[in-house]
């Protein structure tokens, strides 16, 4: 398989979970409005509210998430020539302007790029990822994090996280709904009392189903990430090795955080349990499978 395909193949299945994840997201609503027979006021309210929060974490997210890692900078050319001058030659290839850099003091391997656009994007490297790695492999790790800015990664998974919001906070008020008694159409029909059984379900589980869809478009992000960094560098078994390193390093991040966790290059609290079933539930595909992709790049 060549890294064009492999990035076709991620694209598409990406646009189709954003695709699934907002006919979940209007079907929730059209059916929790019909049941509790309240309109479409609590639907509106929940895009509005979330949707405020996610432009909060739109022009100010990339901040916050430098800030809670400890990241320091931006450096300069003279506090860091080698890693300065790697992220600017790939920069160039990349075709993207060069973006800020900080360094974060911590013995854990890990990087994350952040930022609405390629125009406001920042990349941060932990101090224990320039020790572990040799060139190539930090080559590779750059590749991932700047293909993340041009893949517009960052702004794809704010409209995903509007629509985890959306589905939390319908939950809320559709659960207050009907404690209260607004069950109104319910109650006149068996249909009506159908899709209350169906809307009270979904109300139990679309949290939980919302964020395995987030996390499954996360996934598939780093697949795409993982493909073109490897297009930019030409030589994917150098993030294969990186990843098969950093992976083999346990120590979590020291100040690993959940809501900033997608932006890591690797899960930043460690590695997790093997079980095949585990990874539905992280914002990482397993390493070995992301290494596998990686070396059956022709």
């Amino acid at each position: 398989m060549t890294a064009y395909s492999q990035i076709s193949a991620n694209k598409w299945k990406s646009s189709l979970l954003v695709g699934l994840f907002f006919s979940f997201v209007i079907a929730l609503g059209l059916v929790l409005s019909y049941s509790y027979d309240v309109g479409p006021g609590g639907v509106i309210l929940s895009v509005v509210i979330s949707t405020g929060m996610a432009l909060f974490s739109y022009y100010g997210g990339d901040k916050v998430a430098l800030l809670t890692s400890g990241a320091k900078g931006p450096i300069k050319l003279e506090d860091n020539a080698y890693l300065y001058r790697m992220v600017e030659n790939v920069a160039i290839t990349a075709g993207l302007p060069m973006p800020k850099v900080y360094l974060i003091q911590d013995a854990a391997p890990n990087a994350f790029a952040t930022g609405r656009d390629p125009q406001h994007a920042s990349v941060a490297f932990t101090t224990g990822i320039l020790q572990l790695l040799k060139n190539e492999e930090l080559e590779g790790v750059v590749a991932h994090e700047l293909s993340h800015i041009k893949n517009f990664d960052t702004r794809l998974m704010t409209v995903v996280i509007i629509c985890v919001g959306v589905v939390s906070l319908m939950a809320q008020i559709f659960l207050r709904v009907g404690s209260f008694g607004g069950h109104g159409r319910s109650r006149n029909n068996q249909l009506g009392l159908g899709l209350a059984v169906i809307g009270f379900v979904l109300l139990i589980f679309s949290p939980l189903i919302s964020k395995v869809i987030q996390l499954a478009i996360s996934r598939k992000r780093e697949f795409l990430a993982d493909a073109s960094g490897a297009l930019l560098t030409r030589y994917p078994e150098g993030l294969a090795r990186a990843l098969e390193k950093i992976d083999g390093v346990a120590t979590p991040l020291a100040r690993a955080n959940a809501a900033t966790a997608h932006l890591f290059i690797s899960n930043p609290f460690g590695s997790h349990s093997r079980r095949r079933w585990s990874h539905w539930f992280s914002t990482h595909p397993p390493v070995a499978d992301r290494v596998s992709a990686l070396r059956s790049i022709a």
